[in-house]
């Protein structure tokens, strides 16, 4: 099958977050299969400074209402995956991915260009995978106002609902040159506003989501984000499929980032030689104490505030903390703070640093991940492969990767209290329950959370549609 994914990031270029571990890792997983995939991706100032070599395929230009934009065109093979890489100095020569007034229309440019680019090089896909709200109006575009001769069929995958999208009314005309008919119908409105993620979620054939427990909280008015009344008209068209996780790179049998490698066979010396070098270098004596990791965005989505409000009594009962992440800004205040009260027990990095994320994964014995709402997550399942016990709460793709006191740890209620229970059942089995640790330590690093499994999901998914 030809495959093109239309998104905002793609790892190895551009990566804010798990979406673009996603979309490359399925590219190159199809593509190994022997599918001819695609990602069409913003030319974003960030791959530019990277002097990545691409090759210039020339130059065209694109409506929207009255301006008229310049659209360069730049391609790059990865991995057997063709990268069609949109330039715009106005809308994508700037320092950051997202977050700034006029997302929406860099991202309507973003949807349009994609459409000029899949009929300009006659790309003819079978599917069209979109991903979010950023790339979420060209199904629409591409059945409401084509201007290729084939039509492919739609995949939409859900990463995280929390962002929808909201345009006004106007910008159906304004910016995608569309009616406002569309609005006015309820095709592309939500919550009185225009939405490219509810325009995705009516266009397109089929819809996913990153995990199955996701897929039904989605369909839920409590975990919804506001979605559920939306699909639930699609829930028939609507799947759950579980992400996979790049096993090259998080292997730590061969991981080059880590002081020692080893396996599921023999773990112990290589793991206690990892966790001693990362104390080491992040200036905690204690080598002996049980440490909790955490690799994350530092939100409140993250279950950060838990992690605070637990502490305390982590150190209390001996334990180190090692936070990498950054985010939110009063709780980089917070996590500093605990930093500055026990220097000697704490370590903080506000940033992100791929190195020391890898040292973290391999020389924690516990991994913190305790979200208020995770769609499927990746930090878990990359703890799992180098050994460290998730501590996670039971909502979303965590259900689905972690199983109490076999491979992880976990709890159901979203409160300090509930956290702090477990967390004192995973220091009771480090402190006295040896053989248990080893043996849930061994369960963790033997489950096959590779992409395989997880295209071929996608695959059947595709030829439901396309056959």
């Amino acid at each position: 099958m030809k495959i093109v994914n239309v998104a905002s990031e793609a790892n190895p270029l551009i990566k804010s977050g798990g979406l673009g571990d996603v979309v490359y890792s399925l590219s190159r997983e199809l593509a190994q299969a022997g599918h001819e995939v695609s990602i069409i991706l913003p030319y974003y100032k960030v791959i530019k400074n990277k002097n990545i070599d691409a090759e210039y395929l020339g130059y065209d230009y694109l409506d929207m209402s009255w301006r008229h934009q310049y659209v360069g065109i730049f391609k790059k093979v990865i991995d057997g995956v063709n990268y069609y890489l949109i330039d715009s100095e106005q809308y994508f020569g700037r320092d950051n991915l997202y977050g700034y007034d006029d997302d929406g229309e860099r991202f309507a440019y973003f949807a349009l260009a994609a459409q000029l680019v899949i009929a300009k090089f006659t790309l003819t896909p079978d599917i069209v995978h979109v991903h979010d709200w950023q790339a979420g109006m060209l199904p629409t575009l591409m059945k409401v106002r084509p201007i290729e001769k084939h039509i492919p069929h739609f995949v939409l995958t859900i990463h995280n609902p929390a962002f929808k999208g909201y345009l006004y009314r106007e910008s159906l005309g304004d910016l995608y040159n569309l009616s406002t008919d569309l609005y006015d119908t309820g095709a592309v409105r939500f919550e009185g506003m225009v939405s490219t993620l509810k325009a995705a979620i009516y266009f397109a054939d089929k819809i996913t989501t990153v995990s199955p427990t996701h897929r039904n909280e989605l369909l839920s008015e409590e975990y919804s984000q506001g979605l559920c009344s939306v699909l639930e008209f699609r829930k028939d068209d609507f799947v759950g499929i579980l992400n996979g996780v790049d096993v090259v790179e998080f292997d730590p049998e061969h991981d080059p980032k880590i002081k020692a490698n080893y396996s599921c066979k023999a773990f112990l010396r290589g793991k206690k030689q990892d966790k001693d070098a990362l104390l080491d270098e992040l200036g905690i004596a204690d080598k002996n104490a049980p440490t909790f990791g955490i690799v994350s965005r530092l939100t409140y989505q993250k279950g950060v505030d838990l992690v605070i409000q637990n502490a305390l009594h982590l150190l209390y009962r001996g334990a180190n903390i090692i936070i990498l992440g950054s985010g939110e800004y009063g709780l980089e205040q917070a996590v500093q703070q605990l930093r500055d009260s026990r220097p000697d027990k704490v370590a903080v990095y506000i940033g992100y640093n791929d190195a020391l994320a890898h040292k973290i994964y391999a020389g924690s014995d516990f991994f913190l991940m305790p979200s208020l709402f995770e769609p499927c997550g990746i930090g878990q399942i990359v703890a799992q492969r180098y050994g460290t016990l998730p501590i996670v709460r039971e909502t979303g793709g965590l259900v689905d990767t972690v199983h109490a006191e076999i491979d992880g740890f976990s709890f159901k209620y979203y409160d300090p209290l509930s956290m702090r229970a477990v967390l004192d059942r995973a220091l009771d089995v480090y402190y006295m329950e040896k053989d248990k640790m080893k043996e849930m330590i061994k369960n963790a690093m033997k489950l096959d959370r590779s992409w395989v499994e997880s295209m071929n999901k996608y695959v059947e998914l595709y030829k439901e549609i396309v056959l």
